[in-house]
């Protein structure tokens, strides 16, 4: 195997022992054998378990941060605000259920996370809400609604809602598919803009 697929195979089962067991059951040990390989193999590409939970996090932070571009863009562009929100909540839970490994560790973090994980996710939280916020202020300006709503309150609903479907998708998807959360938004939109 090539060393960068190699790497990657280690991230992949690192990630899975962690949903598996909590970071409380990580070792190189589980990682190895959870790669089916032994442990000088993971010493080849990581010299330590620190680091090696240190790419878990860099990449699945990057999965996840160039997924929530696309949820959240900077530049809406032409887009009437009612369709950015119900693509975004669309997008996000298209993300969520395409790497549910990566959102698990977000989303319902796992007792015993490392302080250093929970600081990235709450780093990233803080970036979305803005852009987020950035986007609610641009939809109040081009529509029909109040214009003294407050932006920040918003967003934070927007957030947290998502973040709550995101958990609800994740845990019971059967009962909490994808596509009941669109035609929840469709409904709720059709509420706050009657015809």
């Amino acid at each position: 195997m090539a060393p960068e697929q190699r790497r990657e195979q280690l991230i992949d089962a690192a990630l899975e022992v962690i949903l598996e067991r909590g970071y409380g059951g990580v070792s190189i040990e589980a990682i190895a054998r959870e790669a089916g390989i032994t442990r000088p193999v993971v010493y080849d590409h990581f010299p330590n378990l620190n680091r090696l939970l240190h790419a878990v996090i860099e990449r699945e932070e990057r999965i996840a941060v160039e997924q929530l571009a696309e949820v959240v863009p900077e530049d809406p562009g032409d887009q009437k605000p009612g369709e950015l929100l119900a693509a975004g909540i669309r997008h996000f839970l298209e993300a969520v259920t395409s790497r549910p490994a990566t959102w698990r560790i977000i989303l319902l973090p796992l007792e015993g996370t490392p302080s250093i994980v929970r600081e990235h996710v709450e780093v990233n939280r803080a970036r979305v809400l803005a852009r987020i916020e950035a986007l609610v202020r641009w939809a109040i300006e081009r529509s029909d609604v109040p214009h003294d709503l407050d932006p920040e309150l918003i967003a934070r609903t927007l957030r947290d809602w998502s973040e709550q479907a995101g958990r609800m998708v994740l845990t019971d998807r059967e009962r909490y598919p994808r596509d009941r959360y669109e035609q929840f938004v469709q409904q709720f939109l059709r509420l706050l803009t009657p015809a």
